[in-house]
Protein backbone atom coordinates (compact mmCIF):
# COMPACT_ATOMS: atom_id res chain seq x y z
CA UNK A 1 0.00 0.00 0.00
CA UNK A 2 2.50 2.38 1.18
CA UNK A 3 4.70 1.13 -2.27
CA UNK A 4 1.50 1.94 -4.17
CA UNK A 5 1.24 5.37 -2.61
CA UNK A 6 4.89 6.08 -3.15
CA UNK A 7 4.95 5.56 -6.96
CA UNK A 8 1.75 6.98 -6.76
CA UNK A 9 3.41 10.06 -5.34
CA UNK A 10 6.33 10.06 -7.67
CA UNK A 11 4.54 9.50 -11.05
CA UNK A 12 2.53 12.88 -9.53
CA UNK A 13 5.86 14.49 -9.31
CA UNK A 14 7.07 13.55 -12.46
CA UNK A 15 3.65 14.62 -13.86
CA UNK A 16 4.33 18.39 -12.24
CA UNK A 17 7.91 18.28 -13.81
CA UNK A 18 6.96 17.42 -17.15
CA UNK A 19 3.90 19.87 -17.04
CA UNK A 20 6.75 22.51 -15.40
CA UNK A 21 9.08 21.73 -18.00
CA UNK A 22 6.06 22.07 -21.25
CA UNK A 23 5.08 25.27 -19.38
CA UNK A 24 8.82 26.21 -19.30
CA UNK A 25 9.59 25.47 -22.75
CA UNK A 26 5.82 27.02 -23.37
CA UNK A 27 7.17 30.40 -22.12
CA UNK A 28 10.28 30.23 -23.81
CA UNK A 29 8.97 29.72 -26.99
CA UNK A 30 6.67 32.70 -26.49
CA UNK A 31 9.71 34.77 -25.51
CA UNK A 32 11.55 33.40 -28.89
CA UNK A 33 8.29 34.37 -30.38
CA UNK A 34 8.29 37.80 -29.32
CA UNK A 35 11.87 38.29 -29.45
CA UNK A 36 11.83 37.21 -33.67
CA UNK A 37 9.00 39.46 -34.05
CA UNK A 38 10.76 42.53 -32.62
CA UNK A 39 13.89 41.39 -34.29
CA UNK A 40 11.79 41.65 -37.83
CA UNK A 41 9.99 44.43 -36.52
CA UNK A 42 13.77 46.25 -35.77
CA UNK A 43 14.85 45.14 -39.32
CA UNK A 44 11.60 46.19 -41.39
CA UNK A 45 12.13 49.37 -39.59
CA UNK A 46 16.11 49.96 -40.41
CA UNK A 47 15.11 48.08 -44.13
CA UNK A 48 12.93 51.33 -44.20
CA UNK A 49 15.15 53.66 -42.97
CA UNK A 50 18.00 52.71 -45.39
CA UNK A 51 15.39 53.04 -48.12
CA UNK A 52 14.49 56.46 -47.33
CA UNK A 53 18.03 57.47 -47.10
CA UNK A 54 18.67 55.81 -50.54
CA UNK A 55 15.67 58.06 -51.38
CA UNK A 56 16.76 61.20 -49.87
CA UNK A 57 20.38 60.37 -51.36
CA UNK A 58 19.33 59.59 -54.98
CA UNK A 59 17.17 62.50 -54.75
CA UNK A 60 20.24 64.95 -52.93
CA UNK A 61 22.64 63.66 -55.94
CA UNK A 62 19.83 64.31 -58.61
CA UNK A 63 19.19 67.77 -57.01
CA UNK A 64 23.01 68.15 -57.27
CA UNK A 65 23.06 66.69 -60.53
CA UNK A 66 20.65 69.08 -62.01
CA UNK A 67 22.38 71.93 -60.38
CA UNK A 68 25.61 70.84 -62.34
CA UNK A 69 23.83 70.98 -65.19
CA UNK A 70 22.52 74.23 -64.81
CA UNK A 71 25.61 75.34 -63.79
CA UNK A 72 27.28 73.99 -67.04
CA UNK A 73 24.55 74.85 -69.27
CA UNK A 74 25.29 78.52 -67.60
CA UNK A 75 29.00 78.47 -68.09
CA UNK A 76 28.38 77.09 -71.92
CA UNK A 77 26.11 79.52 -72.45
CA UNK A 78 28.54 82.45 -70.45
CA UNK A 79 31.64 81.39 -72.67
CA UNK A 80 29.15 81.33 -76.08
CA UNK A 81 28.23 84.90 -75.43
CA UNK A 82 31.44 85.90 -74.62
CA UNK A 83 33.06 83.83 -78.07
CA UNK A 84 29.99 86.05 -79.45
CA UNK A 85 31.02 89.38 -77.81
CA UNK A 86 34.78 88.67 -79.10
CA UNK A 87 33.77 87.90 -82.63
CA UNK A 88 32.02 91.04 -82.28
CA UNK A 89 34.47 92.96 -81.29
CA UNK A 90 36.78 91.43 -83.46
CA UNK A 91 34.48 91.91 -86.42
CA UNK A 92 34.49 95.87 -85.24
CA UNK A 93 38.09 95.97 -85.14
CA UNK A 94 38.54 94.62 -88.47
CA UNK A 95 35.68 96.98 -89.96
CA UNK A 96 37.42 100.24 -87.68
CA UNK A 97 40.75 98.93 -89.58
CA UNK A 98 39.64 98.90 -92.44
CA UNK A 99 38.12 102.40 -92.74
CA UNK A 100 41.22 103.42 -91.42
CA UNK A 101 43.36 102.22 -94.26
CA UNK A 102 40.95 102.83 -96.60
CA UNK A 103 41.32 106.36 -95.72
CA UNK A 104 44.83 106.33 -95.29
CA UNK A 105 44.79 104.95 -98.94
CA UNK A 106 42.59 107.61 -100.30
CA UNK A 107 44.29 110.16 -98.69
CA UNK A 108 47.81 109.08 -100.31
CA UNK A 109 45.82 108.58 -103.78
CA UNK A 110 44.79 112.37 -103.15
CA UNK A 111 48.28 113.16 -102.33
CA UNK A 112 49.57 111.22 -104.95
CA UNK A 113 47.18 112.73 -107.87
CA UNK A 114 48.35 116.33 -106.57
CA UNK A 115 52.16 115.48 -106.65
CA UNK A 116 51.59 114.42 -110.04
CA UNK A 117 49.49 117.31 -111.30
CA UNK A 118 52.61 119.38 -110.17
CA UNK A 119 54.98 117.91 -112.07
CA UNK A 120 53.01 117.56 -115.03
CA UNK A 121 52.20 121.62 -114.90
CA UNK A 122 56.09 121.77 -114.05
CA UNK A 123 57.12 119.95 -117.14
CA UNK A 124 56.27 121.05 -121.00
CA UNK A 125 55.08 117.11 -121.92
CA UNK A 126 55.03 114.03 -119.47
CA UNK A 127 57.04 112.21 -122.52
CA UNK A 128 59.57 114.61 -122.93
CA UNK A 129 61.97 112.95 -120.62
CA UNK A 130 61.23 109.27 -122.37
CA UNK A 131 61.62 110.79 -126.30
CA UNK A 132 64.73 110.44 -127.53
CA UNK A 133 66.34 112.85 -130.94
CA UNK A 134 65.42 110.10 -132.88
CA UNK A 135 61.83 109.25 -131.69
CA UNK A 136 61.25 113.35 -131.39
CA UNK A 137 59.61 113.76 -135.17
CA UNK A 138 57.80 110.54 -134.22
CA UNK A 139 56.21 111.55 -131.02
CA UNK A 140 52.34 112.63 -132.44
CA UNK A 141 52.46 108.96 -133.72
CA UNK A 142 53.90 107.58 -130.28
CA UNK A 143 51.58 109.36 -128.53
CA UNK A 144 48.37 108.00 -130.49
CA UNK A 145 49.67 104.66 -129.46
CA UNK A 146 50.61 105.46 -125.44
CA UNK A 147 46.79 106.60 -125.61
CA UNK A 148 45.34 103.29 -127.43
CA UNK A 149 47.45 101.69 -124.55
CA UNK A 150 45.98 103.40 -122.06
CA UNK A 151 42.20 102.93 -122.85
CA UNK A 152 43.39 99.27 -123.03
CA UNK A 153 42.70 99.02 -126.78
CA UNK A 154 45.34 96.62 -126.93
CA UNK A 155 44.91 94.89 -130.37
CA UNK A 156 44.96 98.97 -132.15
CA UNK A 157 47.62 99.97 -129.49
CA UNK A 158 50.00 96.70 -131.02
CA UNK A 159 49.09 97.39 -134.76
CA UNK A 160 50.50 101.14 -134.17
CA UNK A 161 53.67 100.29 -132.46
CA UNK A 162 54.54 97.29 -135.48
CA UNK A 163 52.98 100.39 -137.43
CA UNK A 164 55.88 102.39 -136.26
CA UNK A 165 58.42 99.27 -135.66
CA UNK A 166 58.04 98.48 -139.70
CA UNK A 167 59.96 101.57 -140.52
CA UNK A 168 62.07 102.71 -137.38
CA UNK A 169 62.72 99.02 -135.78
CA UNK A 170 65.29 100.42 -133.20
CA UNK A 171 62.34 103.00 -131.61
CA UNK A 172 62.65 103.04 -128.13
CA UNK A 173 59.75 104.16 -127.37
CA UNK A 174 57.32 101.59 -129.61
CA UNK A 175 59.76 99.02 -128.57
CA UNK A 176 59.04 100.02 -124.97
CA UNK A 177 55.21 100.09 -126.14
CA UNK A 178 54.95 97.07 -128.04
CA UNK A 179 56.56 94.98 -124.58
CA UNK A 180 53.88 96.68 -122.41
CA UNK A 181 51.15 95.85 -125.28
CA UNK A 182 52.37 92.35 -125.19
CA UNK A 183 52.17 92.21 -121.18
CA UNK A 184 49.48 93.09 -121.13
CA UNK A 185 47.75 90.51 -123.51
CA UNK A 186 49.70 87.67 -121.61
CA UNK A 187 48.04 88.39 -118.28
CA UNK A 188 44.67 88.55 -119.80
CA UNK A 189 45.36 84.92 -121.90
CA UNK A 190 47.66 83.82 -118.96
CA UNK A 191 50.07 82.96 -122.04
CA UNK A 192 53.90 82.32 -121.38
CA UNK A 193 54.40 82.81 -124.73
CA UNK A 194 53.42 86.28 -124.33
CA UNK A 195 55.22 87.14 -121.67
CA UNK A 196 58.39 85.67 -123.33
CA UNK A 197 57.79 87.93 -126.44
CA UNK A 198 57.27 90.81 -123.88
CA UNK A 199 60.40 90.12 -122.35
CA UNK A 200 62.66 89.95 -125.57
CA UNK A 201 60.98 93.07 -126.74
CA UNK A 202 61.86 95.20 -123.36
CA UNK A 203 65.28 93.90 -123.73
CA UNK A 204 65.40 95.39 -126.99
CA UNK A 205 64.83 98.64 -125.06
CA UNK A 206 68.18 98.25 -122.56
CA UNK A 207 70.07 97.36 -125.99
CA UNK A 208 69.44 100.23 -127.78
CA UNK A 209 71.41 103.21 -128.34
CA UNK A 210 70.63 106.82 -126.83
CA UNK A 211 67.94 105.75 -125.01
CA UNK A 212 66.72 108.44 -122.57
CA UNK A 213 67.67 107.35 -118.94
CA UNK A 214 64.12 107.63 -117.86
CA UNK A 215 62.63 105.21 -120.25
CA UNK A 216 65.57 103.00 -119.80
CA UNK A 217 64.84 103.43 -116.18
CA UNK A 218 60.99 102.49 -116.78
CA UNK A 219 62.14 99.39 -119.36
CA UNK A 220 64.39 98.05 -116.84
CA UNK A 221 62.40 97.76 -113.67
CA UNK A 222 59.57 96.42 -115.75
CA UNK A 223 61.78 93.69 -117.22
CA UNK A 224 63.14 92.98 -114.23
CA UNK A 225 59.93 92.31 -112.63
CA UNK A 226 58.75 90.16 -115.58
CA UNK A 227 61.90 87.97 -115.57
CA UNK A 228 61.43 87.23 -111.89
CA UNK A 229 57.44 86.76 -112.42
CA UNK A 230 58.18 84.01 -115.41
CA UNK A 231 60.74 82.02 -113.01
CA UNK A 232 63.98 83.36 -114.41
CA UNK A 233 65.52 84.75 -111.33
CA UNK A 234 69.37 84.68 -112.76
CA UNK A 235 68.32 87.31 -115.55
CA UNK A 236 66.35 89.39 -113.10
CA UNK A 237 69.24 89.88 -111.10
CA UNK A 238 71.80 90.74 -114.16
CA UNK A 239 69.00 93.36 -115.35
CA UNK A 240 69.22 95.02 -111.37
CA UNK A 241 72.74 94.93 -111.94
CA UNK A 242 73.04 96.69 -115.38
CA UNK A 243 70.81 99.18 -113.76
CA UNK A 244 72.56 99.59 -110.85
CA UNK A 245 75.60 99.96 -112.61
CA UNK A 246 73.96 102.93 -115.50
CA UNK A 247 72.98 104.50 -112.40
CA UNK A 248 75.26 103.98 -109.21
CA UNK A 249 73.27 106.88 -107.61
CA UNK A 250 69.77 105.29 -107.32
CA UNK A 251 69.46 103.40 -103.89
CA UNK A 252 66.34 102.18 -104.91
CA UNK A 253 67.24 100.18 -108.26
CA UNK A 254 69.98 99.31 -105.58
CA UNK A 255 67.67 98.06 -102.76
CA UNK A 256 65.48 96.17 -106.11
CA UNK A 257 68.77 93.92 -106.44
CA UNK A 258 68.88 93.13 -102.83
CA UNK A 259 65.62 91.98 -103.04
CA UNK A 260 66.09 90.02 -106.21
CA UNK A 261 68.72 88.20 -104.23
CA UNK A 262 66.29 87.53 -101.45
CA UNK A 263 64.20 86.06 -103.37
CA UNK A 264 66.06 83.45 -105.00
CA UNK A 265 67.13 82.54 -100.84
CA UNK A 266 70.99 84.00 -101.57
CA UNK A 267 70.50 85.92 -98.01
CA UNK A 268 74.35 86.85 -98.13
CA UNK A 269 74.55 88.43 -101.11
CA UNK A 270 71.46 90.23 -100.29
CA UNK A 271 72.51 91.48 -97.14
CA UNK A 272 75.72 92.74 -98.50
CA UNK A 273 73.89 94.79 -101.07
CA UNK A 274 71.81 96.47 -98.51
CA UNK A 275 74.86 97.26 -96.25
CA UNK A 276 76.31 99.20 -99.62
CA UNK A 277 73.22 101.24 -99.66
CA UNK A 278 73.31 102.39 -96.10
CA UNK A 279 76.86 103.27 -96.66
CA UNK A 280 75.60 105.73 -98.28
CA UNK A 281 72.45 106.53 -96.89
CA UNK A 282 72.46 105.62 -93.54
CA UNK A 283 68.80 106.51 -92.95
CA UNK A 284 67.33 104.16 -95.97
CA UNK A 285 64.41 102.69 -94.13
CA UNK A 286 63.81 100.05 -96.84
CA UNK A 287 67.81 98.68 -96.59
CA UNK A 288 67.21 98.45 -92.61
CA UNK A 289 64.00 96.64 -92.86
CA UNK A 290 65.28 94.00 -95.01
CA UNK A 291 68.82 93.87 -93.39
CA UNK A 292 66.58 93.27 -89.96
CA UNK A 293 64.66 90.61 -91.91
CA UNK A 294 67.86 88.81 -92.66
CA UNK A 295 69.11 89.09 -89.42
CA UNK A 296 65.72 87.63 -87.71
CA UNK A 297 65.33 84.83 -90.31
CA UNK A 298 68.04 83.50 -91.65
CA UNK A 299 71.05 84.22 -88.85
CA UNK A 300 67.89 84.24 -86.02
CA UNK A 301 69.41 86.81 -83.49
CA UNK A 302 66.35 88.36 -83.07
CA UNK A 303 67.97 90.86 -81.16
CA UNK A 304 70.25 92.05 -83.16
CA UNK A 305 67.15 92.05 -85.96
CA UNK A 306 65.23 94.59 -83.27
CA UNK A 307 66.90 98.19 -83.99
CA UNK A 308 67.35 97.39 -87.92
CA UNK A 309 63.40 95.97 -88.12
CA UNK A 310 62.25 99.37 -85.67
CA UNK A 311 63.96 102.02 -87.55
CA UNK A 312 63.37 100.56 -90.65
CA UNK A 313 59.33 100.85 -90.13
CA UNK A 314 60.01 103.55 -87.94
CA UNK A 315 61.02 105.71 -91.33
CA UNK A 316 58.39 105.30 -93.20
CA UNK A 317 59.90 104.64 -96.38
CA UNK A 318 58.33 103.34 -99.16
CA UNK A 319 57.84 99.56 -99.54
CA UNK A 320 58.63 99.24 -95.30
CA UNK A 321 54.60 99.55 -94.81
CA UNK A 322 54.57 95.75 -94.72
CA UNK A 323 53.06 93.32 -92.58
CA UNK A 324 56.37 90.62 -92.60
CA UNK A 325 58.40 93.38 -91.25
CA UNK A 326 55.37 94.14 -88.64
CA UNK A 327 55.55 90.30 -87.72
CA UNK A 328 59.23 89.80 -87.44
CA UNK A 329 59.65 92.87 -85.48
CA UNK A 330 57.09 91.54 -83.35
CA UNK A 331 57.68 88.47 -83.08
CA UNK A 332 61.66 89.30 -82.22
CA UNK A 333 60.14 91.21 -79.18
CA UNK A 334 58.32 88.72 -78.22
CA UNK A 335 61.40 86.58 -78.40
CA UNK A 336 63.68 88.83 -76.19
CA UNK A 337 61.14 89.23 -73.25
CA UNK A 338 59.92 92.25 -74.52
CA UNK A 339 56.40 91.14 -75.13
CA UNK A 340 54.57 94.52 -73.94
CA UNK A 341 56.57 96.10 -77.34
CA UNK A 342 55.01 92.82 -79.19
CA UNK A 343 51.62 93.78 -78.52
CA UNK A 344 52.05 97.26 -79.58
CA UNK A 345 53.78 96.33 -82.92
CA UNK A 346 50.92 93.85 -83.26
CA UNK A 347 48.28 96.31 -82.53
CA UNK A 348 49.99 99.36 -84.53
CA UNK A 349 50.26 96.65 -87.39
CA UNK A 350 46.08 96.00 -87.22
CA UNK A 351 45.70 99.45 -86.81
CA UNK A 352 47.45 100.10 -90.07
CA UNK A 353 45.34 97.18 -92.26
CA UNK A 354 48.61 95.18 -92.07
CA UNK A 355 47.18 92.35 -89.58
CA UNK A 356 43.32 91.02 -89.57
CA UNK A 357 44.05 91.80 -85.61
CA UNK A 358 46.52 92.39 -83.16
CA UNK A 359 46.16 88.17 -82.73
CA UNK A 360 45.29 87.05 -86.29
CA UNK A 361 48.75 88.12 -87.83
CA UNK A 362 48.54 85.84 -90.97
CA UNK A 363 50.02 87.60 -94.37
CA UNK A 364 47.85 85.76 -96.89
CA UNK A 365 44.29 86.12 -96.42
CA UNK A 366 40.60 86.63 -97.40
CA UNK A 367 39.46 89.53 -95.35
CA UNK A 368 35.74 88.09 -95.71
CA UNK A 369 35.87 84.95 -93.61
CA UNK A 370 34.94 85.03 -90.21
CA UNK A 371 37.88 85.07 -87.48
CA UNK A 372 37.68 83.14 -84.20
CA UNK A 373 40.42 81.43 -82.32
CA UNK A 374 38.22 78.67 -81.10
CA UNK A 375 35.60 76.56 -83.07
CA UNK A 376 33.45 74.17 -82.67
CA UNK A 377 32.25 70.74 -84.81
CA UNK A 378 29.38 72.24 -85.53
CA UNK A 379 30.67 75.94 -86.43
CA UNK A 380 32.71 74.15 -88.95
CA UNK A 381 29.88 71.83 -90.37
CA UNK A 382 32.52 69.13 -90.63
CA UNK A 383 31.44 67.31 -88.08
CA UNK A 384 30.71 63.85 -90.17
CA UNK A 385 34.17 63.77 -90.80
CA UNK A 386 35.74 64.57 -87.26
CA UNK A 387 33.64 62.01 -86.28
CA UNK A 388 35.23 59.76 -88.34
CA UNK A 389 38.61 60.38 -87.53
CA UNK A 390 37.51 60.45 -83.44
CA UNK A 391 35.69 56.99 -83.90
CA UNK A 392 39.47 55.58 -85.00
CA UNK A 393 41.42 57.52 -83.00
CA UNK A 394 43.04 54.36 -81.59
CA UNK A 395 43.73 53.15 -85.15
CA UNK A 396 45.32 56.74 -85.97
CA UNK A 397 47.58 56.45 -82.61
CA UNK A 398 49.10 52.74 -83.19
CA UNK A 399 50.16 53.68 -87.01
CA UNK A 400 51.54 56.58 -85.29
CA UNK A 401 53.02 55.03 -83.16
CA UNK A 402 55.03 52.61 -84.79
CA UNK A 403 56.92 55.12 -86.89
CA UNK A 404 58.58 56.42 -83.52
CA UNK A 405 61.50 54.38 -84.19
CA UNK A 406 64.20 56.11 -84.89
CA UNK A 407 66.11 53.99 -86.97
CA UNK A 408 62.97 54.62 -89.73
CA UNK A 409 63.42 57.88 -89.51
CA UNK A 410 59.62 58.68 -90.36
CA UNK A 411 59.63 61.31 -87.51
CA UNK A 412 61.92 64.68 -88.66
CA UNK A 413 62.42 67.55 -86.70
CA UNK A 414 60.33 70.81 -86.97
CA UNK A 415 62.15 73.00 -89.68
CA UNK A 416 60.26 76.59 -88.86
CA UNK A 417 62.72 77.84 -85.97
CA UNK A 418 59.22 77.69 -83.47
CA UNK A 419 60.58 75.98 -80.77
CA UNK A 420 62.04 77.96 -78.01
CA UNK A 421 63.43 74.58 -76.47
CA UNK A 422 63.01 70.79 -76.60
CA UNK A 423 62.41 67.84 -78.96
CA UNK A 424 59.74 68.50 -81.41
CA UNK A 425 59.26 66.38 -84.50
CA UNK A 426 56.25 65.85 -87.18
CA UNK A 427 55.75 63.21 -89.61
CA UNK A 428 53.67 64.67 -93.02
CA UNK A 429 51.30 63.24 -94.76
CA UNK A 430 49.34 65.43 -97.34
CA UNK A 431 51.27 69.05 -97.62
CA UNK A 432 49.31 71.84 -100.09
CA UNK A 433 46.65 69.41 -100.74
CA UNK A 434 49.23 66.88 -102.50
CA UNK A 435 49.78 62.89 -100.70
CA UNK A 436 53.30 62.48 -99.89
CA UNK A 437 53.47 58.85 -101.42
CA UNK A 438 56.32 57.34 -99.54
CA UNK A 439 55.23 58.63 -95.55
CA UNK A 440 51.08 57.36 -96.55
CA UNK A 441 52.56 53.57 -97.28
CA UNK A 442 53.47 53.75 -93.96
CA UNK A 443 50.21 54.46 -92.43
CA UNK A 444 47.79 53.12 -94.83
CA UNK A 445 44.76 53.16 -92.91
CA UNK A 446 45.52 56.15 -91.89
CA UNK A 447 45.78 57.99 -95.20
CA UNK A 448 42.75 55.89 -96.47
CA UNK A 449 40.78 57.60 -93.69
CA UNK A 450 41.61 61.45 -94.71
CA UNK A 451 41.26 60.68 -98.69
CA UNK A 452 37.73 60.17 -97.48
CA UNK A 453 37.94 63.83 -95.96
CA UNK A 454 37.77 66.38 -99.51
CA UNK A 455 38.18 69.24 -97.87
CA UNK A 456 41.68 67.87 -95.93
CA UNK A 457 43.10 66.22 -98.11
CA UNK A 458 42.44 68.65 -100.93
CA UNK A 459 43.45 71.61 -98.51
CA UNK A 460 46.59 73.48 -100.93
CA UNK A 461 46.84 76.14 -97.83
CA UNK A 462 46.96 73.08 -95.02
CA UNK A 463 48.57 70.02 -94.18
CA UNK A 464 47.55 66.18 -92.06
CA UNK A 465 50.53 65.20 -90.12
CA UNK A 466 51.27 63.47 -87.22
CA UNK A 467 52.81 65.70 -84.14
CA UNK A 468 55.39 64.30 -81.03
CA UNK A 469 56.20 66.78 -78.59
CA UNK A 470 58.50 65.48 -75.42
CA UNK A 471 58.43 67.01 -72.37
CA UNK A 472 60.06 70.66 -72.24
CA UNK A 473 58.90 71.78 -75.11
CA UNK A 474 57.93 75.64 -75.57
CA UNK A 475 56.88 76.57 -79.05
CA UNK A 476 57.12 80.85 -78.93
CA UNK A 477 54.11 82.04 -79.58
CA UNK A 478 53.50 82.18 -83.72
CA UNK A 479 50.42 82.68 -86.70
CA UNK A 480 49.76 80.60 -89.09
CA UNK A 481 50.17 82.23 -92.87
CA UNK A 482 46.70 82.29 -93.67
CA UNK A 483 43.06 82.51 -92.65
CA UNK A 484 41.73 80.25 -95.56
CA UNK A 485 42.04 77.66 -93.04
CA UNK A 486 41.19 76.01 -89.61
CA UNK A 487 43.28 73.10 -88.01
CA UNK A 488 41.79 70.26 -85.86
CA UNK A 489 43.78 68.48 -83.32
CA UNK A 490 43.14 64.44 -82.68
CA UNK A 491 44.31 63.36 -79.12
CA UNK A 492 46.37 60.44 -79.74
CA UNK A 493 48.99 60.54 -76.63
CA UNK A 494 47.99 62.48 -74.17
CA UNK A 495 50.20 62.66 -70.77
CA UNK A 496 48.77 65.39 -68.18
CA UNK A 497 51.16 68.71 -68.65
CA UNK A 498 50.90 69.67 -72.29
CA UNK A 499 49.00 72.70 -72.99
CA UNK A 500 48.22 75.05 -75.84
CA UNK A 501 47.02 78.78 -75.96
CA UNK A 502 45.03 80.29 -78.98
CA UNK A 503 44.68 83.43 -78.33
CA UNK A 504 43.69 84.05 -74.69
CA UNK A 505 42.25 81.29 -73.89
CA UNK A 506 44.46 78.16 -72.78
CA UNK A 507 42.99 74.69 -73.56
CA UNK A 508 44.00 71.13 -73.29
CA UNK A 509 43.71 67.72 -75.22
CA UNK A 510 42.09 64.43 -74.69
CA UNK A 511 42.67 60.94 -75.87
CA UNK A 512 39.90 60.46 -78.31
CA UNK A 513 39.05 64.16 -78.44
CA UNK A 514 39.26 66.81 -81.00
CA UNK A 515 39.97 70.72 -80.68
CA UNK A 516 39.77 73.27 -83.65
CA UNK A 517 41.31 76.15 -83.66
CA UNK A 518 41.94 78.85 -86.46
CA UNK A 519 45.75 78.73 -86.65
CA UNK A 520 45.77 82.66 -88.29
CA UNK A 521 45.52 83.44 -84.58
CA UNK A 522 48.50 83.60 -81.92
CA UNK A 523 48.86 80.80 -80.30
CA UNK A 524 51.93 79.05 -78.04
CA UNK A 525 52.24 75.60 -76.48
CA UNK A 526 54.03 74.27 -73.24
CA UNK A 527 54.63 70.41 -73.00
CA UNK A 528 55.19 70.78 -69.06
CA UNK A 529 54.64 66.21 -68.62
CA UNK A 530 56.67 63.44 -67.92
CA UNK A 531 55.71 61.82 -71.30
CA UNK A 532 55.53 62.11 -74.99
CA UNK A 533 52.23 63.86 -76.02
CA UNK A 534 51.40 63.12 -80.27
CA UNK A 535 48.33 64.45 -81.93
CA UNK A 536 47.39 64.01 -85.17
CA UNK A 537 46.80 67.50 -87.32
CA UNK A 538 44.32 68.11 -90.07
CA UNK A 539 43.99 71.10 -91.91
CA UNK A 540 39.96 71.87 -93.10
CA UNK A 541 39.49 74.73 -95.58
CA UNK A 542 37.51 77.66 -93.98
CA UNK A 543 33.87 76.52 -94.59
CA UNK A 544 33.09 80.03 -96.24
CA UNK A 545 35.27 79.53 -98.93
CA UNK A 546 33.53 78.89 -102.46
CA UNK A 547 34.39 75.57 -104.55
CA UNK A 548 36.37 78.59 -106.87
CA UNK A 549 38.49 79.54 -104.09
CA UNK A 550 39.37 76.69 -102.78
CA UNK A 551 40.27 75.52 -106.46
CA UNK A 552 42.36 79.10 -107.61
CA UNK A 553 44.00 80.14 -104.31
CA UNK A 554 47.41 79.50 -104.33
CA UNK A 555 49.12 76.58 -102.63
CA UNK A 556 50.94 77.59 -99.09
Amino acid sequence: MLKKAEEEKKKNEEESKQKAEEERKRKEGLRKAEEEKKKREAEQKAEEERKRTEKLRKAEEEKKKKEEEAKQKAEEERRRQEEKKKDEDEKKKKEEAKLKAEERRKQEELQKAEEEKKKSEEKPSSKDSITNTFDYPLRNLLDKADDLLEKEELSAALDQYDSILSKHPSSPRALHGKALVLDRQAEQQQSNTLLEQSIATMEKVLDGKDVPDDLLIMAGKKLAQRQSFRGWNGKAIKTWKFLTEKFPTRLDLKNQLGVSYLVIGKNDEAKEIFKQVLTTDSSNGFAKVHIGFIIKTHDNDASKAIPYLREGVDSGAEGTNDGRFYFHLGDAYQRTNQTSLAHKVYEDGAQKGLFLSKFQRSLYNIDSLTGRPWWTAEQTGYQKYLQILEDNWQLIRDEGMKQLDTKTGSFVPEEENLREKGDWKQFTLYARGKKVEKNCARVPKVCDLIDKIPDAKGCTRGQVKYSVMHPGVHVWPHCGPTNCRIRAHLGLKVPPGPKIRVAEETRQWKEGKIIIFDDSFEHEVWHDGKELRMVLIVDFWHPELTQRQKQTLSPI
